[in-house]
Formats: structure tokens, C-alpha cells, sequence
């Protein structure tokens, strides 16, 4: 099981991840209930959709859930570049660029949202291209592999640390030097629940925001993005990404 680290760097990723995972929860919950009921970060939702309505032949929402995962691929593959150009060009704080690009998608939904005849395909593109480029902007905090914008993959991840954690707590009341070991699986199930617990409250909060603020509640959310981005200037958070690029 890889250790996270306890260094400066890796606790302010770990911070962004979480914070990051708020906006993924908020933007999904948004989107689903003002566009289509459409998942915009939930891809494996999406794809369950698309399935479902080819075999019934149900072919416009078979597009939608297509577009959907298209989108969601499309950005996450720009993210990727955009990292692979900094990891070319040796700059640091690439992150940064990815992060605006995701706030920018956001804000523009808002005033398209808004129009009478407003384009329900392309909007749910864009909110899913947002998605998909936070996902390749923030994929690891040390070793331990991070997703901010869906939580199947981090229950599994917090399912395997739970386990170690009885075993070496075990091993620890049995006389067993694992003491070290014990608090660093405890510290990632922490990590990893707090993933869990920020993407559930950025459902919450985002379903709220969308009942009093309507689509307008994209604001906050593709704010809280640019705010990471100074965090970036000082503390590259797409090194360990770049490394993997290079």
C-alpha cells in the first residue's frame, strides 16, 4: 500500500483534492437537476444511461448520455495535453491553465443556461469538459492515485485501508512492530473518506445553491476553481502528473 507522505507539498494537494472533489459534487448535482438529469462528473451513471436507452431505442437520450461521455473524455484528454506540454516546456504551475479553463466553462454555462431556447446538449457538454479537465489536473497526492470528480474508485480505495487497518491493529495487539505502518493507513483512510464526505457535501450544497440561486449557483462553484489557482503559483500541484507525462 503506498504511504502519503507527510511533506508540505503533499498536504496542500491533499487540501486541493478535497476541495476540488466540493466543486466536482456541487457542479454534478447542478447540472443533473437543471439540465436534462444528466450526470456531468459521473461517467460510469452515464454510461449505465446509455446502455439502457440504446437497447430501448430511445435514441435522444442516447445522444445526450453520448455527448455527455464524449465531453467528459474530450476535456480530460486536453487536460492531459495541456500537462504534457508543461512536463515539455519544464512549467511548474501548468495546473494553473487547467484549472482556468474548467472555471471558464463553468461561468459561460450560466448566461447560455439562462436563454429561452438554451442548448441543453452543448451546455452539458461544456459542464462535462469541465469535469473531465479537473480529472487530469490532480490524479495523484504522492503516490496514492486521486479522483476529484467521482467517489467509486476512492470507496474501494477507503474499503482495501479500512482492512489493512484491522489487520494492523491486530498485528500491533499482538506485540508486532507496526505502529508506523498503522498510522499511515489510518491517515489514508481519513484522505480517503474525506473525498467521500466532500463529494457528498458538494451535492448537498450545490443542490441548495441551485433551489435559491438557480443555474447561477455555476458561480460560486467555477469561483471556488480560481481560487486554487494562486495556490498553484506557489505550490505546483501537477508535478507528480508531469513526471508521469515525461
Amino acid at each position: 500500500m503506498p504511504k502519503l507522505q507527510p511533506t508540505r507539498h503533499n498536504y496542500v494537494k491533499a487540501a486541493v483534492a478535497l476541495w476540488l472533489t466540493l466543486v466536482a459534487g456541487s457542479v454534478d448535482v447542478i447540472g443533473y437537476l437543471t439540465l436534462y438529469h444528466a450526470f456531468t462528473a459521473h461517467m460510469t451513471g452515464e454510461t449505465v444511461h446509455l446502455g439502457r436507452d440504446l437497447l430501448q431505442a430511445r435514441w435522444r437520450d442516447a445522444l445526450t448520455a453520448g455527448v455527455v461521455v464524449a465531453a467528459f473524455l474530450i476535456g480530460s484528454v486536453i487536460g492531459r495535453a495541456i500537462i504534457e506540454i508543461g512536463s515539455r516546456t519544464r512549467v511548474r504551475s501548468i495546473a494553473s491553465a487547467t484549472l482556468l479553463i474548467e472555471a471558464a466553462l463553468l461561468a459561460a454555462v450560466i448566461p447560455m443556461a439562462g436563454a429561452s431556447h438554451k442548448p441543453v446538449l452543448l451546455l452539458l457538454a461544456m459542464l462535462a469538459a469541465a469535469m473531465g479537465t479537473q480529472t487530469a489536473t490532480l490524479t495523484r497526492v504522492g503516490a496514492l492515485t486521486v479522483h476529484t470528480t467521482f467517489v467509486t474508485g476512492m470507496l474501494n480505495k477507503l474499503a482495501q485501508v479500512l482492512s489493512r487497518c484491522a489487520f494492523l491493529s491486530y498485528d500491533v495487539l499482538r506485540g508486532r512492530p507496526a505502529l508506523v505502518e498503522r498510522k499511515n493507513a489510518f491517515q489514508q483512510a481519513a484522505f480517503f473518506s474525506g473525498i467521500w464526505i466532500l463529494y457528498l457535501a458538494g451535492a448537498v450544497s450545490g443542490a441548495w445553491m441551485k433551489s435559491v440561486w438557480g443555474v447561477h449557483a455555476l458561480a460560486p462553484t467555477a469561483a471556488a476553481v480560481v481560487i486554487v489557482v494562486p495556490v498553484d503559483q506557489f505550490v505546483p500541484l501537477s508535478i507528480e502528473e508531469e513526471k508521469d507525462q515525461s
